[in-house]
């Protein structure tokens, strides 16, 4: 069966791209919009989007080679139909729901992740700002079995450029709350504000990509309050535009804690594979620590959103 290319959406959307953040930025500082921008902050978000765009030009031929490896082992071969797309882009998103919770909930993949979270502001240029070495963490091998259930390669490139491309308008102040059916099943600026939020009933909350059901479903959704305004950046912020620092800080981080622990390969591997702030000594600092150590100082909190009890 022969199957006709489709368009790369994320190219055609370039030039949205860039109006959107003109608009938002001339909206925010004319005070015609909610928002903050900081100059420094907003063009080292954009040069980190570059240079996501670089290495992921030149890694597309290790996408590419590791799909056909996998094609010859479907179990099927599914027709390029606006319902195979469809079909494509709810499976794709589920996928994608998982691989953005291991990247919170495993420090190998946090690493990497972590880039995208740096940021104090939370405006359209947060979008841009993505990590350099994504595909080195392994986890692009969660599309693998996509492949296998007889999607072919070209169609789960384009939804999962469909999917990139909706996650783009959710990173903005400017919008407040949705409808309320629209809320109930999608991702939006209000419940990603709180993806990126690192207030303690924030963290770890909301992994959704496009339908915020597999949040709702897998207890992982948290709703924004309006009693509690989100807070962003990560927990110990990194303190730095520099594009290089802001790609690799938590890899170097992570190297220093395995070189403390000395040759012990099991604390290597503990470090890696456990959230962030998990230590080997017992003296975590995870995001179930936080939430822990917020309630205890605000015992009312206790089982409220987002919060144990």
């Amino acid at each position: 069966m022969d199957f006709v290319p489709l368009p790369e959406v994320t190219t055609l959307a370039a030039p949205f791209f860039v109006l959107s953040v003109a608009l938002e930025w001339w909206a925010v500082k004319t005070g015609r919009a909610k928002g903050r921008y900081e100059t420094k902050d907003a063009f080292a978000s954009m040069a980190m989007g570059v240079g996501n765009l670089v290495v992921n030009t030149l890694t597309a031929a290790v996408f590419a080679w590791l799909m056909a490896l996998a094609w010859p082992y479907r179990i099927a071969t599914l027709p390029m139909t606006w319902w195979t797309v469809a079909l494509a882009f709810l499976l794709y998103d589920f996928v994608y729901y998982w691989k953005h919770r291991f990247a919170h909930q495993m420090r190998w993949f946090w690493m990497e992740h972590v880039t995208h979270h740096s940021s104090e502001h939370y405006n359209l240029t947060t979008a841009l700002r993505q990590p350099w070495f994504g595909p080195f963490t392994g986890l692009i091998l969660l599309g693998v079995p996509m492949v296998w259930l007889g999607f072919h390669p070209y169609i789960i490139a384009f939804v999962g450029g469909l999917n990139l491309l909706y996650q783009f308008w959710i990173h903005t102040e400017a919008i407040g709350r949705m409808p309320g059916w629209f809320e109930a099943v999608f991702n939006t600026p209000s419940h990603h504000r709180v993806h990126h939020a690192t207030n303690p009933r924030y963290l770890d909350a909301n992994y959704a990509g496009v339908f915020i059901i597999w949040d709702k479903m897998f207890g992982s959704f948290v709703p924004e309050l309006d009693r509690e305004k989100p807070v962003y950046g990560i927990v110990k912020p990194v303190g730095s535009y520099n594009p290089v620092v802001l790609a690799f800080h938590e890899l170097a981080g992570l190297v220093r804690d395995c070189a403390r622990d000395g040759l012990r390969p099991w604390r290597w591997l503990g470090r890696a594979v456990n959230a962030p702030g998990w230590s080997p000594d017992g003296a975590h600092a995870r995001s179930t620590e936080l939430k822990r150590a917020y309630v205890k100082d605000h015992p009312e909190e206790a089982g409220q959103a987002g919060l144990p009890k």
